[in-house]
């Protein structure tokens, strides 16, 4: 049975900025996807290779007004139901995303089809576009057209200081929302929801203290690596070891969502999540951290 997805993300500025970059097509082109065109009331689609089966647009809008959409997407076979909302609150705006035809914590694991993982993209799409009316670089979008999975960002921040942050379990779980648990040695385990929780854990293939990790997942393997660069830190990040006829585009959105927020909280002052607490049903129990 499929349910709904419900996501929340707060953005430091007023909703009326927010509508414009929701609405303004030259601005989705600019955090979302790779071609937009909007006509309000009657037209809101996006397409291109930075969205999923986006070889022409599947949106139907069915309402729209000053502070939310709603449109059918018709994506993984089925005509799933999405609606984007943004009302003044928390000292700015939140933004809320609603999916429905989500078929539950374990299909989106596995990645059995777009449906289960879609909600991946739209943390992505979300951080987007708070760092995008924040004035700050978005970051790396999903190419749903290529097989290969790999990127790099610079983070404003010492590099012991991100080292730090990607091998602590505890500074890990504050910045990335979700509890981890990281032996951070070769043959270690890295365990989402912890190692009491999670019977299958990643196995550490290798590891150079401040440097450079590599992480076996079970079918992909990712690895990061770190150097500095202007006083910062260059973050290099690498997934292989897959099907490349079914790439896990799903942990690669999911990543990728994961650094912007890591380089919110590093570069930040002040720092809190961009998150509020989503609805994903099926989640395991205790997998979020509460945090400020």
């Amino acid at each position: 049975m499929s349910e709904t997805v419900v996501l929340r993300a707060r953005a430091g500025v007023p909703p009326e900025r927010v509508r414009r970059a929701l609405t303004d097509p030259a601005e989705l082109t600019a955090w979302l996807a790779e071609h937009a065109a909007v006509e309000l009331p009657d037209r809101w689609q996006f397409w291109g290779r930075f969205t999923p089966e986006g070889d022409e647009p599947r949106q139907v809008l069915r309402h729209a007004d000053d502070d939310s959409l709603r449109f059918t997407w018709h994506v993984g076979g089925e005509d799933t139901e999405v609606g984007v909302e943004w009302a003044a609150g928390d000292g700015g705006t939140v933004v809320t995303v609603t999916q429905s035809h989500f078929p539950g914590w374990e299909a989106a694991v596995a990645e059995t089809g777009v449906l289960g993982w879609l909600y991946t993209y739209w943390t992505l799409s979300l951080a987007n576009l708070v760092d995008h009316v924040e004035g700050r670089p978005i970051t790396q979008l999903v190419d749903f057209t290529a097989a290969e999975m790999r990127g790099e960002v610079v983070i404003g921040a010492p590099v012991e200081a991100v080292a730090r942050s990607l091998v602590d379990a505890d500074e890990y779980s504050t910045w990335f929302g979700a509890r981890i648990d990281i032996e951070a040695w070769e043959g270690g385990r890295v365990a989402m929801g912890g190692l009491d929780a999670n019977p299958h854990p990643a196995k550490v293939l290798a590891y150079e203290p401040g440097r450079r990790m590599e992480v076996d997942w079970g079918g992909m393997v990712s690895t990061w690596e770190l150097a500095g660069s202007g006083g910062g830190t260059r973050l290099t990040f690498v997934q292989s070891g897959f099907d490349e006829g079914r790439p896990p585009y799903g942990a690669w959105a999911g990543w990728l969502s994961g650094v912007a927020e890591l380089r919110r909280y590093h570069e930040l002052a002040g720092w809190r999540p961009l998150w509020l607490p989503p609805e994903v049903p099926g989640l395991p129990e205790d997998m979020l951290v509460s945090r400020a």
